[in-house]
């Protein structure tokens, strides 16, 4: 019997995204924000991408990483963003299990990729600034191509425990998941068994993704600009940063967000206010839709080197 009770409550086929059905109006108007958004999001990583490829002068360890950067934007945004847009037009926001644990694995996938990938470029930061006689001796091709993988290879590897462990939860009669898309916290408070491992496996994620990323970055800086201060002529200090600065902006944005929605603690049977409720998923949505966005804008407006290309780029098709 108890067996058969345990099948009975693995049951569930489709869960239900709440999101802001409780707001129609605001609904409309982020439907319109967002649309707009992922297009952006869509035409700016590709030029990048498709920028450092094309140009030669991009062939090098700093633009290789973003052309990676771009392309997880892409894959991220684009593992979520169709659900939350599709959530927002149709009465009944269902979706199958199976497709919520592949949206709730890749985007966690990604998540974990980024939080690697930019430390790597932080790392590529010191090198170029720090060390720059064996900048291309420590950050040869081998190396920055290894790096990339092994920040592709980490954020999978994060993924595939995760789902996992949370496909071997059972989940009771209760399907409705409060949240835009399949997020894995909002996802945990509808098991009906002990989520002890999970919670703990987090914790753990925590610090390998967020913690330890961070502080190496962070130390990664503190050299980049006690370098910096060392360099005597005001000019040379202010090239030297804008090689840096981009990158920066971009950690702060995306750390920023991502502790604020994973690193506090969140209890299973929590009480929210409805305005606390909203600013969470508005928070969620900042992560999932603004991020990505800024990056290319973020790193093209500081880049010389960037809008170069764009323009040689468009120039060249115009003569052909």
């Amino acid at each position: 019997i108890s067996k058969m009770n345990e099948i009975n409550q693995s049951t569930v086929k489709e869960f239900i995204l709440l999101g802001l059905s409780g707001h129609p109006k605001l609904e409309t108007i982020l439907f319109v924000l967002i649309l707009w958004m992922y297009l952006v999001i869509l035409l700016g990583n590709g030029v990048l991408i498709i920028v450092t490829i094309y140009d030669s002068h991009l062939h090098t360890p700093m633009y290789f990483f973003l052309g990676n950067l771009s392309f997880l934007d892409i894959c991220y945004t684009t593992s979520s963003i169709p659900v939350v847009l599709d959530s927002f037009l149709t009465p009944r926001k269902s979706i199958f299990f199976s497709t919520c644990i592949i949206q709730m694995s890749m985007s966690f996938a990604m998540a974990g990729t980024e939080c690697i990938l930019l430390t790597m470029m932080a790392f590529d930061r010191y090198v170029a600034i720090c060390n720059p006689l064996r900048y291309y001796v420590i950050m040869s091709k081998t190396a920055y191509v290894s790096m990339a993988v092994c920040s592709w290879t980490a954020g999978a590897a994060n993924s595939i425990l995760h789902t996992s462990l949370t496909l071997q939860l059972p989940f009771c009669g209760a399907n409705v998941i409060d949240h835009f898309t399949c997020e894995i916290l909002a996802l945990l408070k509808l098991a009906c068994g002990d989520i002890t491992i999970n919670v703990l496996s987090m914790m753990g994620s925590n610090l390998v993704f967020l913690v330890f990323p961070l502080i190496s970055i962070s130390i990664s800086y503190i050299f980049i600009f006690a370098t910096i201060l060392r360099i005597p002529s005001a000019e040379g200090k202010r090239k030297a940063f804008s090689t840096c600065s981009a990158h920066l902006t971009v950690v702060i944005i995306f750390y920023g967000t991502l502790f604020f929605m994973y690193a506090k603690p969140k209890a299973k049977d929590s009480i929210k206010t409805d305005k606390e409720d909203i600013t969470d998923k508005l928070i969620s949505l900042f992560y999932g839709v603004v991020t990505p966005m800024l990056n290319p804008i973020i790193y093209s407006l500081r880049n010389k080197d960037v809008k170069a290309a764009v323009k040689n780029m468009l120039g060249q098709k115009r003569l052909s």
